[in-house]
């Protein structure tokens, strides 16, 4: 693969990942992605040059460097650096410009040696020269030399969008930023500028002649004039505070606020409950004062009428709680007894393994007991158990052969007979043991 081969092959690779997720570009930014990649481009050109030689000047190395400083090869480990992989403008914007990039590399670059004028304003058409704003380039307002009188910016300037109206300095105003702004006056002309400097007037001045509280002019609302001084205008003193159902106007310099009244107070005239204007419920005023009635004291009778209840006073209330030694249970107070350890059973706790092992040791129990009846010849008492056979009955010979087969024994005239003993217990006596 050819070197242009694989640079083109990079700035696709490049240009893939600003597509996902890609949103528009916003107006104006185009211009500040192109300046920075052209930026990045000449920081690249500084890092590339006189790679991989010795600088030992001999012919050789000089001639392997002329070769490498206009090479396709160069180009390659410039715009590897020229993006961040994050960065999805700058990406985007790489992708559409990729032959222009070629070109100014390999055509442009003698008689164009500015990247950015070359690339940004002339070729792709993002930027504006110096001065300059807008899809045509027009003029910003002022001199060229000295855009918005030197005293603002213009919106746009430089880019292919913007107003191009005047972005005064603080305390400047009008279409050129000759004029002071509001609370400014003009002053004398500075050292560095040959126009005079507008000064800040007295915080309560909307126009001065001076910097002092007596040299106001006009005052900014909240204020009035007199005798060339702003005075604070108290709004609470007249009907310009207009503050909502229990809240207090309190003035500040130059306006005024709506606070909350105490929570003692239904309406009140300023802050605590010594301003109430009246008593919120749960309070009494005491002489100019709102204080929280005791309704637990109150009278003979208690507001907790329940059984075994006690009355616990609050600001402005009270709640009924159980007494000591009682609890709330169904609405009701009752005596708090710790639960009674009942004495348990013998088989409370036992288990189902443990259940299982006593039917084991019980079925022994029977098997013994048959036996010995059998043993015996006790044939009345046997008969009792074994009634009859589910299973084909087992032999004494199946218990060598089968050890894990449970049979009952009895004697008869044939020897030792078995049978299995699942099949051989009266049907009653198993199912309750079963």
């Amino acid at each position: 693969m050819s070197v242009t081969a694989s640079a083109r092959l990079l700035l696709c690779v490049v240009a893939l990942s600003s597509w996902l997720g890609l949103a528009e570009v916003e107006k104006g930014e185009p211009c500040e992605t192109c300046r920075q990649l052209t930026e990045n481009f000449s920081k690249g050109l500084e890092r590339t040059a006189n790679k991989n030689f010795g600088g030992g000047n001999t012919a050789w190395e000089e001639e392997k460097l002329a070769k490498y400083e206009r090479s396709e090869t160069r180009l390659l480990e410039i715009v590897e650096s020229l993006c961040q992989s994050s960065d999805f403008k700058c990406n985007r914007l790489l992708e559409q410009i990729e032959e222009h990039v070629e070109t100014w590399w390999f055509k442009k670059q003698q008689e164009a040696p500015d990247l950015f004028h070359w690339l940004c304003i002339d070729t792709v058409r993002v930027c504006c020269p110096p001065g300059t704003f807008g899809p045509e380039c027009a003029a910003c307002p002022g001199d060229p030399s000295m855009v918005c009188g030197g005293l603002g910016t213009c919106d746009g300037e430089g880019t292919r969008s913007g107003s191009g109206r005047c972005l005064c300095n603080n305390g400047y105003s009008g279409p050129l930023c000759q004029d002071c702004a509001i609370g400014y006056f003009r002053g004398s002309s500075s050292n560095q500028t040959q126009h005079s400097v507008c000064t800040a007037c007295y915080h309560a001045c909307s126009r001065c002649i001076g910097p002092k509280e007596d040299q106001c002019l006009a005052c900014k609302k909240g204020w009035q004039i007199h005798n060339h001084k702003c005075i604070d205008v108290d709004e609470c003193g007249t009907e310009l505070g207009r503050c909502p159902a229990n809240t207090f106007c309190l003035n500040t310099e130059g306006s005024y606020e709506c606070r909350g009244c105490d929570k003692a107070c239904v309406g009140c005239m300023g802050s605590g409950p010594s301003r109430c204007k009246k008593c919120s419920k749960g309070y009494k005023m005491v002489g100019a004062k709102c204080l929280d009635v005791d309704e637990c004291s109150q009278s003979e009778r208690s507001p907790c009428p329940g059984l075994n209840e006690a009355c616990v006073n609050e600001e402005g209330s009270f709640r009924c709680v159980c007494a000591d030694g009682f609890m709330r249970k169904d609405q009701i107070c009752v005596e708090n007894h710790p639960p009674s350890s009942l004495e348990k059973g013998l088989f409370d706790d036992i288990t189902d393994d443990e259940v299982l092992v006593l039917q084991q040791m019980f079925f022994g129990v029977i098997i013994c007991a048959l036996a010995t009846l059998a043993a015996k010849g006790d044939m009345v008492f046997t008969a009792i158990f074994i009634v009859h056979f589910w299973e084909k009955s087992c032999t004494c010979e199946d218990l060598l052969v089968k050890p894990n087969l449970s049979c009952l024994f009895t004697t008869g005239e044939d020897g030792c007979v078995a049978s299995s003993l699942r099949t051989s217990v009266h049907p009653q006596l198993y199912r309750l043991f079963s």
